[in-house]
């Protein structure tokens, strides 16, 4: 099949390009970071008029997966109009654009669209309610991509892994900190479903092929606060969990509003795919032995140096 990744360069985008280029015809969309990607790239700005329609005549793709996004809760708190652009509009603009043209089309979109106020876990019937401008254009982006495209497949994520820059996933930060002897703090009121990005990516594409259209969680089948995941990954790594220390979020310097509860359960997924998500542990194990067999450094040497 010929498949269409936006956001190419981000955590998802990148480690999904990674999972499907050798059994698909794999184009990214990337904006110039990527210089020696072993995949076809189509350097454009989505934002720019005409972009959308370019880039699909241009790949004619069989599916689309739409990892383009502003996922910083602080940059999108200081431009709402951009976050609005790339979480709100955008969508909207590829799910229609795949309508026209009879492309299979995926959205990712944010276990962080709930506010966090329920007992228990979240199902995909659970009504939303967004906290801040992150949650909340990535619900209108939802919103606005079901609207374009009945057949849409938007799937609600919380995954970690491996990326460009050593910088974008909350496992990186820990490993990173952990690795150069310095402190950190670790969040034990916030709960959220960490799945490993390579486990997300091949779900995805399994869901692609199973033809699933609709709203779906895709996160990690245990869920625990960010404090013991940094625990995990130190004891994973042989590195010193003392040096994470426990605290509340409502201590910290964040200024974006965050759910303290993201348990989202995987059960319609699981129940459709005929499957078990993988678990916390086998993710982890793999995460370590990616380490060790230098997967970082080989997906950092594809951008410009």
């Amino acid at each position: 099949m010929k498949l269409l990744i936006t956001g190419v360069s981000g955590l998802l985008g990148i480690n999904l390009a990674q999972e499907t280029m050798s059994a698909h015809d794999m184009t990214g969309v990337d904006r110039g970071k990527l210089v020696r990607a072993p995949f076809d790239i189509l350097r454009t700005d989505l934002l720019n008029p005409g972009a959308v329609d370019a880039i699909l005549d241009s790949a004619r793709p069989d599916w689309l997966i739409n990892c383009a996004a502003l996922a910083d809760l602080e940059a999108c708190d200081a431009n709402p109009e951009l976050a609005r652009r790339l979480n709100t509009d955008l969508p909207g603009e590829l799910a229609k654009a795949c309508y026209a043209r009879g492309v299979s089309f995926v959205h990712i979109s944010t276990d962080a669209v709930f506010d966090g106020q329920k007992d228990g876990f979240y199902t995909e019937k659970d009504v939303p309610y967004a906290l801040g401008t992150y949650a909340q254009t990535k619900l209108d982006g939802e919103r606005a991509a079901f609207s374009a495209n009945r057949g849409a497949l938007v799937v609600r994520v919380n995954f970690y892994g491996w990326s460009l820059s050593g910088r974008r996933s909350l496992a990186e930060f820990f490993f990173t900190n952990l690795t150069h002897n310095k402190s950190m703090s670790g969040f034990t009121d916030v709960i959220f479903c960490p799945m490993l990005v390579n486990h997300t990516a091949r779900i995805l594409v399994k869901m692609l092929e199973r033809g699933l259209s609709g709203l779906y969680h895709l996160v990690g089948p245990q869920a625990m606060s960010k404090y013991q995941f940094g625990v995990e990954i130190a004891r994973k790594f042989a590195l010193k969990e003392g040096e994470i220390s426990p605290k509340s979020i409502l201590s910290s310097s964040l200024t974006a509003r965050r759910s303290h509860n993201l348990w989202l359960s995987t059960n319609k997924l699981s129940t459709d795919l005929n499957e078990t998500l993988p678990d916390f542990s086998t993710g982890l194990d793999e995460f370590y032995t990616q380490y060790q067999q230098g997967y970082p450094q080989k997906i950092r040497g594809y951008q410009q140096p």
